[in-house]
């Protein structure tokens, strides 16, 4: 059996094959060189996602690890074989081991900042962008605002603030967020101190809801109240902050 490449099939508009007397086609245009090469921008923009999915896969292997034997159980090396890179690869990816359990938190980071900038591009005061984001986040069951009882997002809530390093490490995550945040509403004292505690509701809000869910509460009977909360929360904000 033939296992050459049979050329292109008939044209399906006639019905007809290709021509074989016909050469090969046109070549480049002398005057202008072999066209154009991949752009760029899609080439960073691959990159980037490959570079992206790769710390994912890193993290969840870690992360399953940590569920299963406990975050201080459970070795750098560990990791590394999980992932199949080797410990110096790994350690690019993340400096730290703690750092690894907290990847799903990067994303996140500056959210409340883009959230203002958003907002404000649309005419939308601060305050009402970050109240309005939170109730989303409530309705979606998003699990940053802790009103989520998946199992899964309950185990990984379960490590996170049972383990004092993870706890330590998360208030890095959330300097950053209040830095990111304080830029955004202007910057200067007045900036860092609506920061402050703009990140401070947030984050009391969203542990009050796991709290009562890791207790056995359905996320059904934790709503209405979490709503209330935020509303109440957000209405003290605007308080304190009226300037924004």
């Amino acid at each position: 059996m033939n296992d050459a490449d049979p050329g292109p099939g008939p044209d399906p508009t006639t019905g007809r094959g290709p021509d074989p007397t016909a050469g090969p086609g046109p070549g480049p245009d002398p005057t202008t060189g072999p066209g154009p090469g991949p752009d760029p921008a899609a080439v960073r923009g691959l990159r980037e996602r490959k570079k992206q999915q790769r710390y994912q896969a890193i993290s969840d292997a870690a992360i399953s690890l940590f569920l299963a034997k406990g975050f201080d159980s459970v070795s750098v090396a560990e990791v590394a074989a999980a992932a199949e890179i080797s410990k110096p690869t790994l350690f690019r990816y993340f400096p730290t081991k703690e750092d690894l359990a907290l990847y799903r938190f990067a994303d996140h980071e500056d959210e409340a900042a883009r959230v203002v900038l958003a907002g404000r591009s649309d005419g939308v005061r601060p305050l009402d962008a970050l109240r309005g984001h939170f109730l989303a986040g409530l309705a979606g069951r998003d699990p940053v605002t802790g009103l989520n009882d998946h199992p899964a997002v309950l185990a990984y809530h379960r490590l996170l603030y049972g383990t004092p390093s993870l706890v330590a490490r998360m208030y890095g995550y959330q300097s950053r967020s209040e830095e990111a945040l304080a830029a955004a509403l202007g910057g200067g004292i007045e900036g860092a101190l609506g920061a402050g505690q703009i990140i401070a509701v947030q984050r009391i809000l969203a542990l009050e809801n796991w709290r009562r869910i890791a207790a056995g509460e359905s996320v059904e009977a934790v709503y209405p109240d979490a709503v209330a909360a935020a509303e109440l929360a957000f209405g003290r904000l605007r308080t304190g902050l009226n300037e924004w």
